[in-house]
């Protein structure tokens, strides 16, 4: 039976964005269906499969976007989100390989379902990028979407900190104006379908909070401090309001633990 591990490295090591998705989505299903074996026997790589477009930029040379509501505007923002999400499903998949012998198989189903759903969300806005005569690749890219992974790759504590709890939480913050602004331009089902994304991760910063707490337990620390000075740590930059209260209480993320470190 082939390992849970080499499944997930197959998977992440993938270059072509299609067939991420289509591998992603068929070892989770593995996964449910007990087809795959739960044994860590491969390490995960340092960088997961790239493909050869878009071109990856660093934040001070990517292209200004437009605000406006231009076709361009409209593409190089659903080109943002398609990067996003597709580094998400890395970013998921590498939680659940990387630390999953750790922390055992609940938090491995958990996590696997995050990187399903980031197959998902991936697909659809290509899809939605397609109607537009576009497709992903199209256009450069940030760099930086994986430094997180990078810095902790060592310890599940602070990747559990950062990645859900900081990264994809800032995405409640940020998902409910920009779905507006692409409802106001009569964009339908652009903003159908960020609103289910808005839905998903709300399950999926409550995955990273869940499991945090429970190791702060074992730790011994609380899960606030613990979190406090992860960030201190590991997070480049201040944790930057306006903050999305409500979705990220329902996320299990009071202000008790983003207070003080904006």
């Amino acid at each position: 039976m082939t390992s849970l591990a080499a499944a997930i490295r197959a998977a992440l090591l993938e270059t072509e964005p299609r067939t991420k998705v289509m591998r992603t989505r068929a070892l989770v299903r593995g996964w449910r269906k007990g087809a795959l074996e739960f044994r860590f026997d491969v390490a995960m790589p340092d960088e997961p499969g790239r493909p050869d477009r878009p071109e990856l930029l660093p934040p001070s040379r990517m292209p200004k976007r437009s605000k406006g509501g231009s076709e361009r505007g409209r593409i190089a923002l659903w080109h943002s989100l398609a990067h996003i999400e597709f580094v998400a499903i890395d970013l998921a998949l590498d939680m659940a390989g990387r630390f999953g012998a750790e922390m055992g198989d609940r938090f491995v189903s958990d996590f696997l379902t995050v990187a399903a759903d980031e197959a998902m969300h991936f697909a659809l806005i290509e899809r939605h990028l397609a109607t537009m005569g576009s497709h992903y690749g199209a256009l450069p890219a940030h760099s930086g979407l994986w430094d997180a992974a990078q810095k902790t790759a060592h310890d599940v504590a602070a990747r559990l900190a950062i990645v859900p709890m900081v990264l994809e939480a800032r995405a409640l913050d940020v998902t409910p104006s920009t779905l507006e602004r692409v409802r106001a331009s009569g964009d339908l089902r652009g903003a159908k379908i960020l609103s289910r994304i808005l839905d998903d991760e709300i399950a999926h910063v409550r995955f990273g909070t869940k499991h945090f707490v429970a190791l702060a337990g074992i730790r011994g620390e609380s899960p606030e401090n613990l979190w406090k000075s992860m960030v201190s740590r590991y997070f480049g930059g201040a944790v930057k309001p306006p903050f999305n209260d409500s979705a990220r209480l329902q996320a299990g993320l009071p202000r008790s633990f983003y207070a003080g470190v904006e």
